[in-house]
């Protein structure tokens, strides 16, 4: 049994049995079956289907938004926009994969025929974190299914009930039955289900020693496998920012769903210039939140996902104050923070240094370190001192210096003016500990199938 407990009140908000052997073999017998005749169809009757299911899940909004926080903990006055985002990333990928999965036809060759056409791989297998439970999930399952795949879905103990909202949908759109499968699984289901070979291709979003175990399961498997696993994405205020515009998004992007975002921003270099000055402005709009139960419109940031979670993050805080640092948030200010409980106040921590585990580690919390710097290279050298890679950001009004810092930065997206954010028509990559593989954009097309060539000679003299 599997249990999803809240981190509202600590109560089991769901529970579901396990996969059962003879379910799992029936997914795996389905789901070849069906998606035999799926990939014959053409791109746009799969289209429709999955255009179908979207707007099946964005009519759940009622249900989904309170539910997503009793599962995880975000304030549902913040529910709609996982939707709108599910939304854009579902709608564009749609959208592109008829240009996506043409035809490659090189320049003619006369007395010959020749093209590179894209086969989808069969079952795709996407394993969904928490944190994000439709955005993360939908970058891979729309697509995989535009691609003429098959698709099972293991979702988070967490969040249980996004999986089945999935499901649902996918019936709700005609989906031809098997092509799609919610499975409830324990770690060594998971791992079997990879490493007896029953799945073509799989996509896992969490953490390292997670994307580990997928690798050890698919060894042997010549499989494809995704990961998009942790990060510590550094931001670098520039001494030309526009201050006011950095410290509002960086604010942002720190403490948005509570910090526990892959590409949540969890270190700052600030040019010495503008470092007292952003720091102030950055503690007194931090010191705007309203910690609370995410079922009152009024809260701004949620609890984290569990104490576990809350502790270690105030274990990073506790052992950089130790070793020097300053914490700038006053916790009593946050009536809700408690130790104990997976409500935490936001923090802001000075002082720091790369000694530290809250400016190395991953936090995955509410928390940031902001370091002053003396120049760009000092910054660079900064943000690349890290074994992860998935985003970072430059904050500043000259262009081509953002695109000089954006070339030495070792990072899957690099951003200007921004941070926190995924645009389904640029690819979705990690290097290091952030991953491998890619999603979205035409290129994550690329990843769901499998290329194959046709060489017809068509004049043989005769």
């Amino acid at each position: 049994m599997v249990q999803c407990i809240s981190p509202v009140d600590g109560s089991v908000f769901a529970e579901r049995p396990l996969a059962s052997a003879e379910d799992i073999g029936k997914a795996c017998r389905s789901a070849r079956a069906a998606q035999a005749d799926w990939k014959v169809l053409s791109v746009t009757e799969r289209g429709a289907c999955c255009t179908r299911a979207v707007e099946a899940i964005l009519a759940m909004e009622q249900e989904i938004i309170p539910e997503l926080a009793w599962q995880m903990g975000r304030p549902v006055a913040y529910g709609q926009g996982e939707l709108s985002g599910f939304e854009e990333r579902a709608r564009h990928m749609i959208a592109i994969a008829g240009e996506a999965l043409a035809d490659i036809v090189p320049a003619p060759k006369e007395g010959f025929k020749r093209r590179i056409v894209r086969e989808p791989l069969g079952i795709v297998f996407t394993i969904a974190p928490w944190n994000y439970p439709y955005l993360t999930a939908v970058n891979s399952i729309i697509p995989a299914l535009m691609a003429g795949n098959a698709v099972f879905l293991k979702h988070a103990r967490q969040t249980l009930m996004v999986g089945e909202r999935f499901a649902q949908s996918f019936e709700a759109a005609g989906l031809p039955e098997g092509l799609f499968h919610n499975l409830v699984l324990s770690h060594s289901q998971t791992s079997e289900l990879i490493s007896g070979g029953h799945v073509d291709m799989v996509c896992f979003t969490g953490s390292v020693p997670g994307g580990a175990a997928m690798e050890e399961a698919a060894a042997g498997q010549f499989m494809g496998l995704g990961l998009e696993l942790g990060g510590k994405d550094p931001a670098y205020v520039r001494a030309d920012a526009a201050l006011g515009n950095a410290v509002e998004n960086l604010v942002d992007g720190a403490f948005f769903n509570s910090g526990q975002s892959c590409c949540g921003v969890e270190r700052i270099y600030v040019h010495e210039d503008l470092f007292d000055g952003f720091v102030e402005g950055f503690v007194d709009l931090t010191r705007q939140y309203v910690l609370g139960d995410p079922l009152d419109e009024a809260t701004t940031l949620g609890p984290m996902v569990d104490t576990k979670a809350a502790d270690f993050v105030r274990g990073q805080i506790d052992g950089a104050v130790k070793a020097g640092a300053t914490a700038h948030i006053d916790e009593s200010a946050f009536e809700k923070s408690q130790a104990g409980t997976p409500y935490m106040a936001p923090q802001v921590v000075t002082g720091v240094d790369h000694q530290m585990s809250i400016m190395r580690e991953e936090s995955f919390g509410a928390v940031v370190g902001i370091m002053s710097v003396s120049s760009d290279d000092e910054a660079v050298n900064l943000m690349n001192d890290s074994v992860f890679g998935l985003t970072a950001s430059v904050w500043t009004e000259d262009e081509k210096a953002a695109a000089a810092i954006g070339a030495q930065v070792n990072t899957g997206t690099f951003y200007m003016n921004r941070c926190d954010y995924l645009d389904p028509a640029l690819a979705w990559t990690g290097i290091g500990q952030s991953g491998r593989g890619c999603t979205l954009s035409s290129v994550g097309y690329e990843h769901l199938t499998r290329p194959k060539s046709y060489h017809f000679r068509v004049d043989t003299g005769a």
